[in-house]
This record gives C-alpha cells, structure tokens and sequence, in this order.
C-alpha cells in the first residue's frame, strides 16, 4: 500500500511541472514524505539539466525589464535549443526574471550573473533557477549576454 494519494501525485506534479512517473517515483522513494519528494524532483531535474549542458543552443528570446520609475531598464538574450521552447511561457517569464536582476544587482559578466542569489528567493542562484527550468522542460538553457541602461550612466 502506498504512502500517498493521487492528490498528493496531483500537487507535486503542479508544484514542479515533473511528470507524473517522476512524482510517483519520488513520493515512493520519500514513503509519502511530500517535503522530501520535492526534494527528490527537483535533484533529479538538476541531475538531467547537467546531461544537457554540452547540447547546442540555437534558438531564445530576449527578454526586457524596465524599472517602474523609467530609470533602469535591462535586456537579456536568453538561449534554448528549440524555438518550441522559445515561446514557452515559463521560459520567457524566466528570462523576465534574469532581466530584473540585471537592472537591480548590476552583475559585470555572465559569470557574475549566474552565480548571484536571485532577488526574489535567497535560496537559489540565477544558475540553479536556470537548471531547474531545464530539468524540467528538457532543453539545456543559457544567458548568452545582457546589457543594462540607467538614464545619466
């Protein structure tokens, strides 16, 4: 007998967008521990996003970010392998993401970048939310560059 519902499958799946065999496995795995299957997801989907990294990026969008005050504002080119991907909501909201913390933290280089914690939730780096995307839609994701503008700068 299983240690959780299909509700608890229904959650998890919402909750990380992993796919139903993946959500199984993990509240299987966490004996119904839906904390620790969250923890479980999201290790796997960073485990498959480091597979990808060696994949080719071809396609992206650049994603804007204009401060409420017209001041700051930030362009992003954010790159995935499939243009199917490119038009993904949770990508282009990712991208809108990365392009908010270029305006507020004002990093130097890419690699700055992805190593800063992203300002809207200390726990992860602007790396680790890119993974976690990738892991999820099974494409390998990157920053290919930015810019940012601040009126008198």
């Amino acid at each position: 007998m299983s240690n959780y519902t299909s509700t608890d499958v229904k959650k998890l799946r919402e909750e990380t967008g992993a796919g139903v065999m993946d959500c199984k496995k993990a509240l299987e795995e966490s004996k119904g521990d839906y904390k620790k299957a969250i923890e479980i997801v999201q290790a796997r989907g960073m485990e498959r996003a480091e597979k990808k990294q060696d994949r080719e990026t071809k396609e992206g969008y650049v994603a804007n970010y204009v401060h409420t005050n017209g001041k700051i504002a930030a362009l992003v080119e954010l790159l995935c392998e499939t243009d199917f991907v490119a038009r993904n909501e949770e990508f282009r909201a990712l991208g809108q993401s990365i392009a908010m913390q270029v305006a507020s933290m004002q990093p130097e280089t890419v690699e700055e970048l992805l190593e800063q914690e992203f300002i809207r939730d200390g726990k992860f780096t602007i790396d680790q939310l890119m993974k976690a995307l990738s892991g999820k839609i099974g494409e390998k994701i990157a920053v290919a560059r930015f810019v940012r503008y601040q009126v008198g700068e």
